[in-house]
């Protein structure tokens, strides 16, 4: 009998704007440090440890594939191969290229499907409750594993749960969509309903199988997408025009609502999607007022609060059951029981094509990244990190000019056919259209102080004649 192998796939590819203003669609929620310590993702990499288990696929898109690969390099795995969606085309999709790459070297892994930006509490229950499931998945059936309510929660999907089979997993009956409260008061009280956690373990083929039984446009979209495949670095990235033609469709509704061999596994292990800003208050350390205070927070005389203060110090009194959310660019204030309509506050900023739905002030980038800490007519500042190492790409503008000064290392500057090196307190300027580059030479990062000036100030004003990381 030949070895099962376990292979982790990481889908980090969401947006999780629900958790607007620190979640944003080029730097969502599964990068970010909720708890102020550890990101999400760097969670569910450590989560892994507990297995015997292959090096992880991670699967995101272009826009976020260097901040994915930072992420990955922190938790020991910088090697690790990272899948890139030419467009977001939901799970089912994503997973068959997982489960192609998978098999591409002759082997038939059982999958673990993951979600980069859920949060759970006892991660050796989580090894265990995988454990349990692997001998199911090893004879064909594909297993979700399911979260016994303890609430009448609207804001997840249920599992009906139906006859027991080994290993404590039962049939699965339905999947039943995201009810209203009265609807789930029932499920609550009937028993025998799981949340449905997106976590799934199944063989590769097995998978693609059922994929073919039940969507086989969704497959064969995958398969030409695959086939048209390319490397760059450890990034790996599949025929555009192939996949832009796929559908978009969940597991869920693909596969797992129409298989006769799906079974679900208990996951009693304080798991959460972490899905609103009510859901990360329930699920974070609070003090005995019931407050959850993240950063340089003062607070008198309230209760029940979830504050974040990203950049400044947040003063409050006599708050009670509200979500104050701080970042260096943008605000959000709510009452606890109402952030489910931050939904309609996200379709106003797309109306208003606002750009803090999309980034950060502070944006990172291969090299390291940079802070827009002032702008007005005609100049823009910019506080640019690079790291050891790094170097941005030859590039020149067509329409500003650059002075730059040097806070902290040392700056290698290509200007035009001459290079100099730059040390603390110096600087120098790049005239407009000068073909240019920046570099660090030294093992610490480079800070320095950049000052555009010029009539268009656009990050697409930016001509890439030479890049190490494959953007020219």
């Amino acid at each position: 009998m030949t070895e099962t192998h376990l292979l982790p796939v990481i889908l980090a590819g969401g947006s999780g704007t629900r958790l607007w203003p620190l979640s944003r669609r080029h730097y969502a929620k599964q990068f970010l440090a909720l708890d102020g310590k550890t990101t999400l993702l760097q969670a569910t990499m450590r989560r892994l440890e507990a297995l015997d288990c292959l090096a992880p696929l991670l699967i995101c898109n272009e826009e976020t594939r260097f901040l994915a690969a930072e992420q990955m390099r922190l938790c020991g795995h910088d090697k690790a191969l990272i899948l890139l969606e030419p467009v977001g085309r939901n799970t089912a999709p994503a997973i068959a290229l997982a489960a192609l790459q998978g098999m591409s070297s002759g082997d038939d892994p059982i999958l673990l499907v993951m979600a980069a930006d859920h949060r759970i509490a006892d991660d050796l229950g989580f090894s265990q409750a995988v454990r349990t499931a692997l001998p199911l998945a090893e004879t064909g059936h594909l297993v979700t594993f399911g979260i016994e309510p303890d609430r009448a929660e609207t804001g997840y999907g249920y599992i009906r749960a139906g006859a027991a089979i080994e290993g404590g997993a039962q049939k699965v009956d339905a999947f039943v969509e995201k009810p209203d409260l009265a609807t789930a008061q029932q499920y609550l009280a009937a028993g025998g309903y799981f949340w449905n956690s997106g976590i799934f373990l199944f063989r590769a083929s097995r998978y693609l199988e059922e994929l073919n039984a039940f969507r086989r446009d969704v497959l064969a979209a995958c398969r030409k997408a695959y086939d048209g495949k390319s490397g760059d670095m450890h990034f790996l990235r599949f025929q555009e025009a192939a996949f832009l033609a796929c559908p978009d469709v969940s597991i869920d509704y693909a596969v797992m609502e129409k298989t006769a061999a799906s079974v679900v596994v208990p996951l009693n292990t304080g798991w959460s999607d972490i899905g609103t800003w009510a859901a990360l208050w329930d699920a974070s350390a609070k003090s005995g007022d019931g407050n959850c205070e993240i950063g340089d927070v003062i607070s008198l005389n309230g209760t029940g609060n979830y504050i974040n203060a990203s950049s400044r110090l947040v003063t409050a009194v006599g708050l009670d059951n509200m979500v104050v959310v701080e970042t260096k660019d943008a605000v959000f204030v709510a009452p606890k029981d109402r952030v489910q309509e931050i939904k309609s506050l996200i379709d106003a900023l797309k109306t208003s094509e606002r750009s803090e739905l999309d980034q950060h002030r502070e944006v990172y980038r291969p090299w390291g990244k940079y802070d827009c800490i002032d702008a007005g007519d005609r100049y823009q500042v910019k506080r640019i990190t690079v790291l050891p190492g790094a170097k941005l790409s030859l590039q020149k503008h067509h329409h500003r000019a650059e002075h730059w000064i040097v806070v902290r290392g040392c700056a290698r500057v290509t200007k035009g056919e001459e290079v100099i090196l730059l040390s603390e307190n110096q600087s120098t300027y790049i005239p407009l259209g000068e073909v240019h580059a920046l570099e660090n030479p030294g093992k610490i990062p480079l800070e320095l102080i950049e000052v555009q000036s010029g009539s268009y100030l656009g990050e697409d004003d930016i001509i890439r004649l030479e890049d190490k990381y494959g953007r020219s």
